[in-house]
């Protein structure tokens, strides 16, 4: 990388981090744009799922006072049950297709999410939230955005935000970490990957520290607006055609 690509690099990570320090996810939206200008989609889709564990890590760890393991375990099985399966449907599914029916339904959803009248949380027992993490994990493996489903739900069932991101972020580093050992069976952590990873890493955790910060100023109005806003800009970037980001 010259100057310009290397500070391009180190900025976005810096974004990334602030964003899912913030929300508890949204990595790849922030990044994906820039970073596949500069480096191949193998490359980016590698160091963004690596970003990402060490984002939800550090966003577990931070709220480790809230996690529930009888409400999350549900959630991270499934995922590991899911994410290989989808990522073996990849050759059977037409992506494009799956990326913009998921684009809809997350815009539908914002929209619908930001105007209706607060309404009764759902309740249900561990198996439901054991199909929503089949689910979750089965659309990473399929599109590489492992907490768009499980997102949606915890806001569904009505949890305060210090618990929707409890469990959340412990489900998204469960299909980060199965799509990171994919992606070392097909040879993708080259040590170039690995030196550039390590370069911006420094500011991917101050990038993440800082927006905990703000996340811990915010109110659970805010925060479930926040969060219906991203999903929202989320679900307009996936009805983008992949050449607007390359």
């Amino acid at each position: 990388m010259d100057g310009i690509e290397l500070a391009l690099f180190l900025v976005t990570i810096f974004l990334g981090g602030l964003v899912s320090g913030f929300a508890g996810f949204a990595l790849g939206l922030v990044v994906s744009p820039v970073w596949l200008h500069l480096f191949s989609p193998l490359q980016t889709a590698t160091m963004i799922v690596g970003c990402g564990l060490f984002l939800q890590g550090y966003g577990t760890w931070k709220l480790r006072h809230a996690l529930r393991w009888p409400i999350i375990w549900p959630f991270i099985v499934g995922g590991i049950v899911g994410v290989p399966i989808g990522a073996m449907l990849l050759t059977h599914i037409d992506a494009v297709y799956m990326r913009d029916g998921i684009g809809v339904l997350l815009i539908l959803y914002s929209l619908w999410g930001l105007v209706r009248p607060d309404v009764k949380p759902i309740t249900v027992g561990p198996a439901t939230d054991l199909a929503v993490g089949f689910c979750n994990g089965l659309l990473s493996g399929l599109t590489g955005l492992p907490g768009i489903i499980v997102t949606i739900w915890c806001q569904l069932r009505g949890w305060r935000k210090d618990v929707q991101r409890a469990v959340f972020q412990p489900a998204m580093f469960a299909a980060l970490f199965m799509s990171l050992v994919s992606f070392g069976f097909a040879g993708a952590l080259t040590v170039p990957t690995l030196k550039t990873f390590a370069l911006g890493l420094p500011l991917l955790l101050i990038g993440a520290w800082t927006g905990m910060k703000l996340y811990g100023k915010m109110d659970e109005a805010t925060f479930r607006k926040a969060i219906l806003i991203i999903l929202l800009i989320s679900g307009i970037a996936l009805l983008l055609p992949l050449s607007a980001f390359s």
